[in-house]
């Protein structure tokens, strides 16, 4: 039997909401309403590959234009809502901290506002039903040092940047949102994400860039920090596992299984682009473009998710490892620069505005 939901996704143009649209219309039958503001990240050439199917619907809307939000659930009366809409760069937070809290605490509350109203419009199978997802980040968590346990979803939250305060903020709004008013909330926290359509300025995609393009590999400090890194698609799988059958109230930590230093997600990737790619013009291997660089402020040295709650209540686990996923992710890069290099040569955003509305179903 068809699966007649509606899903609405915020910031579905994004890195992980185009994995998770692209997975739900490829592999599910709901129908997917993207609502995306398309900030400087956001890139609806992500979304090539499903965006003529006619359960695809696109509304060019800011997460905190009440109004516009009203109009979209309105038209659209979605069964569940995925919240990843949000301002993720750490760097750009220190720099410039008024973008993070405006999007990712004032826009939270502006959905979980026009979320509850709508709530009470629906008959009670459907309110039972109804979920708000919340997606969030293992930042807010903290630091963990050499030898800590794993994050878990009862962890203290200790966040340490602009960008992970914000998003701690909006994970205690949608769960007050929760207790007391009732809405159905579930939440994620993940590890760093990796893969296809990642944009250029992270971590993963610049080292495949710039190495690539022979350009010096900036790593910060020692370069011995430690993040757990999750394939972007097994992330999609995780998130409309969580959306589609977590339980209300609960908060579920999404991880790779993937502990690895900065510097040897470089080395691999240099490695890989000595095996793939053309030689550098002298012959020498990219590790000799690695330059350490003065460290950025408040860097946390370790990230790490236990992820055994989801796969003992949801039955979700990663199909990738490092290995596999990093491999497939710079031959997708090397294949794909007709998707980056309008992003690095200044035509990108171009052909994204005015795309107007397109209405699913």
């Amino acid at each position: 039997m068809a699966d007649t939901r509606t899903v609405l996704v915020t910031g579905g143009a994004g890195f992980i909401g185009s994995a998770v649209i692209r997975h739900l219309i490829t592999d599910t039958d709901v129908r997917v309403v993207n609502v995306d503001k398309l900030t400087y990240a956001a890139n609806l050439n992500s979304l090539r590959s499903v965006s003529d199917d006619p359960r695809y619907a696109f509304e060019q809307v800011d997460i905190r234009d009440s109004d516009a939000l009203e109009r979209v659930f309105q038209t659209y009366d979605p069964d569940i809502v995925m919240h990843l809409a949000a301002e993720s760069h750490v760097d750009r937070s220190i720099d410039g901290p008024e973008d993070f809290i405006q999007t990712n605490i004032v826009g939270t509350f502006r959905l979980l506002q026009v979320a509850r109203s709508h709530l009470d419009t629906l008959k009670a199978d459907r309110r039972a039903a109804f979920r708000f997802h919340h997606i969030s980040t293992d930042e807010v968590f903290g630091s963990l040092h050499p030898g800590d346990a794993e994050f878990t979803e009862v962890h203290r939250y200790d966040p340490r940047s602009p960008y992970s305060a914000s998003k701690a903020a909006s994970d205690h709004l949608v769960r007050a949102w929760g207790e007391t008013y009732g809405l159905p909330v579930v939440l994620s926290n993940c590890s760093n994400n990796y893969g296809p359509y990642h944009f250029p300025e992270k971590l993963i995609p610049l080292m495949i860039i710039k190495g690539l393009r022979g350009e010096k590999l900036p790593v910060y400090g020692k370069g011995d920090n430690v993040r757990d890194w999750l394939q972007v698609e097994d992330h999609a799988r995780a998130l409309w596992t969580i959306a589609s059958t977590g339980a209300a109230g609960e908060s579920y930590n999404v991880g790779g299984n993937n502990e690895k230093t900065n510097l040897e997600v470089v080395e691999v990737i240099c490695d890989l682009l000595d095996e793939m790619a053309p030689s550098l013009s002298d012959g020498s291997p990219r590790r000799s473009l690695i330059s350490f660089v003065t460290d950025r402020p408040g860097h946390d040295f370790r990230y790490a998710i236990d992820a055994s709650k989801i796969k003992r209540d949801l039955g979700w686990e990663p199909r990738e490892t490092f290995e596999t996923g990093i491999r497939q992710t710079v031959r997708w890069y090397l294949d794909n620069a007709d998707w980056w290099q309008p992003i690095l040569d200044g035509t990108y955003g171009l052909d994204r505005v005015g795309t107007g509305t397109k209405k699913a179903g």
